[in-house]
């Protein structure tokens, strides 16, 4: 058992492993899960300037992907609908609808100039992996030069953790990205194209939640429009929750059309007599009009799941933007340098006619020697030494092209390497500036309309629904016992709402706080019941009076309930008495019948309830006679409707 044990624990933490990192989790370096990544590799591959069928896409994506062609599918439409990764033909869907994409085979597409230039795919910059079979090579992770991750946003439910990132406008995430490289503070939230309104008085940089609403137009007051959607939500998904609103008896509407295309546009009519200023908070209240987003920014940074801000975000970008241009540059530099000796040995070994001291030897060794010992006296002219491979690629030059070269030519080229490489080492001096001049100029590459904040900050308080739903729903009791809003017939006792909760006495004296019940046996008679609410039973007095069944004394007592459990019983005189009755009333008359005893004259005794103190909850009562009580009754007149 303890083998079995331990395989189960082992297996069960390498697929939870392969799920949070794998799968479900965006990596912080790039943004993108596992599948996006893979996507983005292949259409770089692919990329020839013209669009490809999504169909071949999937298919080339599962060489390194090892999973089925849907799931490829359903990540490209999503990544494609983000606008800066792939370029789109043909129909990829609605997000303002919730239609889905055309079939793979009837769409095309190609990878989006924009990400060739934040996305950094040269691999000597880039660490490159094998592939799940060992056949091709993969990007472990791109080394991207933008917070993707809050551009984009992603949602991922893993094992034993999830993230939900919502997306930020690229405008203000780039400016945020210029205040962290300057040093300066910033502050951001999210923004997505459907618009909509958001309070963030609660998000905590990207770890709390938001409250979001849908806009409305109320110009005409027997109608309202609905121009932007709230966050996570469709048209459709919309529609569905006005309609299951209204047919739950929950809001008033005439009837509802959705006209939506490029942008939100759904037309609720509103009945006679009803405007939209009385409908508003009940859309709000009862419908996803109005919702609750929790977020939580989980990503995968140095190959571990963390959670972070969108501030530490943005401050982990603005540092790697200086360490991936300074890794450009410096590889750009060596190029260059390689560049300019090769140049520089070219010169050399034409204008002093290096190769002539060649001819008389006999054996490549000799050859060789010959060339370097041809180079000492120009040494101090060098970028380096002189290898065995710089003597290999002179010796490969042609005849021709000795008899032809060009010193000024040559001399031209040098310079200009020359001037790239001077220029180089002013920027790897100054590289939180061109990390800045590389933002500015990004920014430059959007359409302004790709810029535009869409979704509105505001503040407001999110729609309490108990304060906008009334009380209508009769709350019954019948002569069977039963009490509920679904029982027929009976005693109605209150109005309430689904959201209530009801004070409720049996006729033992065990009293009890519920949920308003749709129908519920409580007993054969019940002294009491009223809304729980502790402003309102706690300013009851209860009168109990009850009786001890071994020597049939009564006794009274009078007390308040100012705290309960829910669904908990509790009873409200001392336990194993007899409760003879129960009064809310603040002053009443009641007399006490006493058994029938031989020789015994007085057969009742008369007692007015405000002649005894208040006590506490859990004291005991005050005798009220030493004679053997049978029974209690009170003055019937100024009771209270709930007091049955």
């Amino acid at each position: 058992m303890a083998f079995v044990k331990n395989l189960f624990d082992k297996n069960f933490i390498e697929y939870a492993s392969y799920v949070i990192r794998d799968r479900a989790i965006p990596d912080l370096e790039d943004g993108l899960k596992p599948v996006q990544r893979r996507i983005m590799h292949t259409l770089f591959e692919m990329d020839d300037g013209r669009f490809q069928k999504v169909a071949n896409v999937v298919g080339r994506v599962m060489k390194y992907h090892p999973h089925g062609d849907a799931s490829i599918g359903g990540a490209l439409v999503v990544l494609a609908n983000k606008g800066i990764f792939i370029e789109r033909q043909g129909n990829f869907g609605n997000p303002f609808t919730g239609d889905g994409a055309s079939a793979p085979r009837y769409i095309e597409c190609r990878v989006h100039p924009l990400a060739k230039e934040f996305l950094v795919t040269n691999p000597h910059v880039t660490h490159y992996v094998p592939n799940y079979d060992g056949r091709s090579q993969e990007p472990e992770v791109y080394r991207a030069k933008i917070p993707v991750a809050l551009i984009i946003g992603a949602e991922g439910i893993a094992v034993g953790m999830s993230t939900k990132i919502l997306p930020y406008n690229i405008r203000e995430v780039l400016e945020a990205e210029k205040h962290a490289l300057r040093g300066e503070p910033f502050s951001i939230f999210p923004d997505v194209p459907t618009g909509g309104l958001i309070d963030v008085s609660n998000y905590n940089d990207g770890n709390g939640k938001i409250v979001t609403r849908a806009v409305f137009d109320t110009s005409d007051e027997k109608k309202i429009v609905i121009t932007e959607l709230p966050l996570d939500s469709t048209s459709d998904s919309l529609l569905a929750s006005i309609e299951n609103a209204y047919k739950a008896g929950k809001i008033k509407i005439s009837s509802i059309d959705d006209y939506t295309t490029d942008h939100c546009q759904i037309e609720i009519k509103l009945p006679r007599g009803v405007y939209a200023k009385d409908v508003v908070d009940a859309l709000y209240a009862y419908t996803d009009c109005e919702k609750s987003i929790s977020c939580q920014m989980l990503v995968i940074k140095d190959n571990l799941p963390q959670v972070m801000t969108a501030t530490a975000i943005i401050q982990y970008y603005a540092k790697k933007l200086t360490a991936i241009i300074k890794d450009e540059l410096e590889y750009e530099q060596g190029k260059l340098t390689e560049e300019l000796h090769a140049r520089t040995l070219e010169r050399i070994f034409i204008e002093e006619r290096i190769y002539k001291k060649i001819e008389q030897m006999k054996t490549a060794e000799d050859v060789n020697a010959a060339v370097k010992k041809g180079f000492v006296p120009f040494k101090d002219e060098l970028v380096r030494d002189v290898t065995d491979d710089d003597v290999e690629q002179l010796l490969k030059i042609p005849i021709r092209r000795i008899s032809l070269f060009d010193m000024n030519r040559n001399r031209e080229q040098v310079t200009a390497i020359n001037k790239q490489l001077k220029e180089i080492h002013r920027k790897l001096r100054h590289l939180t500036d061109c990390a800045i001049d590389y933002l500015d100029g990004m920014l430059a590459k959007f359409r302004p309309e790709d810029l535009e904040r869409r979704t509105q900050i505001a503040q407001f308080n999110a729609v309490d629904v108990k304060r906008v739903v009334k009380r209508e729903t009769p709350l019954r009791y019948d002569d069977k016992g039963y009490l509920g809003t679904s029982v027929s017939g009976g005693t109605e006792l209150l109005r309430v709402t689904p959201y209530d909760r009801v004070f409720i006495m049996r006729r033992s004296g065990i009293y009890m706080v519920c949920d308003v019940p749709d129908k519920l046996f409580v007993d054969t008679g019940i002294w009491y019941c009223n809304y729980a609410d502790k402003e309102i039973i706690g300013k009851v007095l209860f009168t109990v009076i009850y009786r001890d069944p071994q020597t049939k004394f009564a006794y009274i007592k009078r007390c308040r309930v100012s705290g309960w459990i829910m669904n908990r019983d509790y009873f409200i005189a001392p336990e194993g008495m007899d409760v003879l009755h129960v009064d809310t009333r603040d002053s009443f008359s009641f007399t006490l019948h006493y058994e029938k005893k031989p020789r015994m004259k007085l057969k009742a005794e008369q007692f007015n309830a405000a002649d005894f103190e208040e006590k506490g909850l859990k004291a005991n009562g005050v005798r009220l006679s030493a004679h053997e009580t049978q029974s209690v009754t009170a003055e019937s007149t100024a009771m209270q409707p709930s007091l049955l």
